[in-house]
């Protein structure tokens, strides 16, 4: 049943064979589900193209889906565009799922290369395709791990993207996972101590057992950002597994990833930006909002244009934010 009243626009399914994510070291599909939105009356032609990139243990179709109780965002697209409150744009929902739970959208030489696949063969295939996005025209948001894809594409390949939208995003990273990195440890000793042994028996269960996720989501971190491709899937961690201390090398690659840390050596990428958006509820439980207040205090000392805004709301089910930023970010481009 749809939830909006407004003309429907059309979802299209793509499927790209990628030749940049072939032989990746999770053995992870390259094949790919590409969903591109395009609005009702409009064959996407000359539009902007807006890029979703999804939160951790989802894939771009999952934002496709039918959803309870609440839209999902073609649905509140057709709101959003039938009401008059943005300009008509296309929208690709890539899959970027991958064997570790999810997708920093970054190059890795664990996970595969990301970040060339997002900017080269899906641009290439989605405005080939519709004719729309190009030079200028390109923007991309996401939530949580899509808010940090979206945080640091703007940073590193502002030459592809115009706008930005980072929905709480990971960000002051020795807030947002540090703290989880005893648990982890606590949870691989009850095996052999070891990454292989912990997550075969994981991809074995009938079912993930409590506490299991955080691991799984500390183990994709590091392999986003600290591969190392002669390990068990490419996986360390940055931690000494007997007394939990930070290895110096391993935990500076960490943080070379932070965008708090970035923002130093790459602020000038933003300047040119049509349009940057940022916001984190206040109660948000993985800590980072005080990652966003960093981040934005920062960009105010540089004179960066951007908006920014705290919500009464934690870290969950926060997509109702869309409605400002998706407008803020169509209109720009525009």
């Amino acid at each position: 049943m749809r939830k909006s009243s407004q003309p429907a626009g059309v979802v299209h399914r793509l499927t790209l064979d990628s030749r940049i994510l072939r032989e990746n070291l999770l053995g992870d599909p390259a094949q790919r589900i590409v969903d591109v939105y395009v609005p009702a009356g409009c064959d996407g032609a000359g539009l902007p193209l807006l890029t979703d990139l999804v939160g951790f243990t989802a894939g771009g179709p999952a934002h496709t889906n039918w959803a309870a109780f609440r839209e999902n965002v073609p649905e509140r697209l057709d709101r959003l565009i039938g009401e008059g409150l943005m300009p008509p744009v296309v929208v690709a929902f890539p899959d970027c799922f991958t064997r570790l739970g999810g997708n920093q959208y970054v190059n890795s030489r664990a996970t595969g290369q990301w970040a060339d696949f997002l900017t080269g063969e899906m641009l290439t295939e989605v405005e080939g395709r519709f004719g729309c996005g190009g030079a200028g025209r390109r923007g991309l948001f996401g939530k949580s791990s899509g808010g940090y894809g979206a945080i640091v594409h703007a940073l590193d390949h502002a030459d592809v993207w115009a706008a930005a939208a980072c929905h709480s995003g990971d960000m002051a990273f020795e807030l947002c996972y540090l703290p989880d990195m005893p648990d982890v440890l606590r949870a691989l000793a009850k095996g052999d101590g070891t990454i292989q042994t912990w997550w075969k028996k994981f991809e074995a269960a009938p079912k993930p057992s409590d506490g299991a996720m955080k691991v799984v989501n500390i183990l994709a971190m590091a392999a986003s950002y600290d591969p190392d491709p002669t390990q068990f899937l490419g996986l360390r961690l940055p931690v000494t597994t007997d007394t939990c201390e930070l290895i110096a090398q391993r935990w500076a690659n960490w943080l070379a990833h932070d965008p708090v840390v970035k923002l130093e050596h790459r602020a000038d990428a933003l300047r040119g930006l049509k349009a940057l958006y940022i916001d984190c509820g206040v109660a948000d439980q993985f800590n980072l909002v005080y990652g966003a207040r960093r981040f934005t205090r920062r960009l105010d000392e540089l004179g960066i244009a951007h908006r920014y805004e705290e919500f009464d709301d934690n870290h969950s089910a926060v997509d109702y934010r869309m409605d400002e930023s998706l407008p803020f970010l169509a209109k720009a481009l525009s």
